[in-house]
């Protein structure tokens, strides 16, 4: 461009005859928009969790399926359902998404895995399948709302219906389950488990009876030992406490609203003891924290930054070189799914997970 044109163009624009950038002058470079992320989540967090989603990606089969490889069995419908919330909370819906093909056959996997009798279960590859049909019941619940398929929605809201039925059928006389449906047993970890995905089914309309949410309630209140842990079963008077179930009961208290009771904050504060945050607790590490985090997060706990910031620093020093993480010696969609889990609570985006 010319001397001349140049000026020409500068006396108009400042006469307001014509904006300086249309008849081809350079137009001002903006610098680019600041990327905003949740307090804690640091640009190798984001690409640590992108890593590790894509990872599940890679790994899901033809049927919309995850299992675990080596790992302490297959649990198809377990690791189904938490890889598929390790999606979801990436912002990812049935529809809506970059993984959304993704979470559309995982949700799709789910529902065919769904029996007549309300048990999500794939017989042979769910060995303990209440553990599987309470995971996939809280999946189920957090996606039947974000279901922009009219079709797939009453699909999903059946299996729900059909799925609570089953766990008030499978509730024990003291007001607990155990790993199969049919056993009139019960234990702690699949206790939380349902309650979990109860509340699950509630938020998302679902009937629920409250009678059924009430005795495990109670359950896990009569499980509590006077340090504050909750033992493994209610009927072992002198049981040990379990870290990992205690973390656990935090959270189903939590999400029946009881934040600031005698009960709760004496588990709470038994987890912050007996819970360590930058080495490995035993088998159960990932499990315990899987639930320690979202009830420090729910709760808006004042130790929750500096939780998060020591629990993500270490889970980034357990990632794979192939993005990958291996959890609690399960398996590797076990500890990847729960990592991503873990990692992502701050996006704040999973209903049941929202403070």
């Amino acid at each position: 461009m010319t001397i001349i044109l140049r000026a020409l163009i500068t006396i108009m624009s400042l006469l307001g005859i014509v904006p300086a950038t249309a008849i081809g002058a350079d137009p001002p470079t903006a610098p680019p928009p600041p990327v905003r992320r949740p307090s804690g989540i640091t640009s190798e967090t984001e690409q640590a969790i992108n890593r590790g989603l894509a990872y599940l990606v890679r790994r899901q089969d033809h049927q919309g399926s995850w299992a675990n490889r080596d790992g302490h069995g297959e649990y198809t419908v377990a690791m189904t359902a938490l890889a598929g919330l390790a999606l979801v909370m990436d912002g990812n819906t049935t529809t809506q998404g970059r993984y959304a093909p993704q979470v559309d056959r995982a949700t799709k996997f789910l529902l065919d895995s769904a029996g007549s009798n309300g048990l999500i279960s794939r017989g042979k590859y769910d060995s303990r399948p209440m553990y599987g049909h309470g995971f996939a019941m809280l999946f189920f619940g957090q996606v039947y709302g974000m279901t922009e398929d009219a079709a797939r929605a009453r699909e999903i809201h059946h299996a729900l219906s059909g799925g609570v039925n089953l766990i008030a059928r499978a509730q024990s006389r003291l007001g607990g389950w155990y790993y199969t449906s049919d056993s009139g047993n019960d234990e702690g970890s699949v206790t939380v488990t349902q309650i979990q995905a109860l509340r699950s089914c509630r938020n998302a309309g679902v009937a629920v009876p409250k009678t059924v949410i009430d005795t495990a309630m109670d359950y896990l209140a009569q499980s509590q030992n006077e340090d504050g842990g909750i033992r493994y079963m209610v009927s072992q008077r002198s049981g040990a406490s379990r870290p990992a179930i205690t973390a656990a009961a935090v959270c189903c208290w939590y999400n029946a609203g009881q934040y600031d009771t005698p009960r709760s904050r004496r588990a709470l504060d038994f987890c912050k003891d007996r819970i360590p945050l930058r080495t490995a607790l035993g088998n159960y590490d990932y499990y315990a924290h899987l639930y320690l985090a979202q009830a420090l997060f729910i709760g808006a706990d004042p130790d929750w930054d500096g939780y998060y910031a020591q629990r993500r620093d270490f889970l980034l020093g357990e990632q794979q070189a192939d993005g990958s993480w291996w959890g609690d010696g399960v398996g590797d969609v076990y500890g990847t799914a729960t990592a991503l889990i873990i990692l992502q609570i701050p996006y704040n985006r999973l209903p049941i997970m929202q403070r």
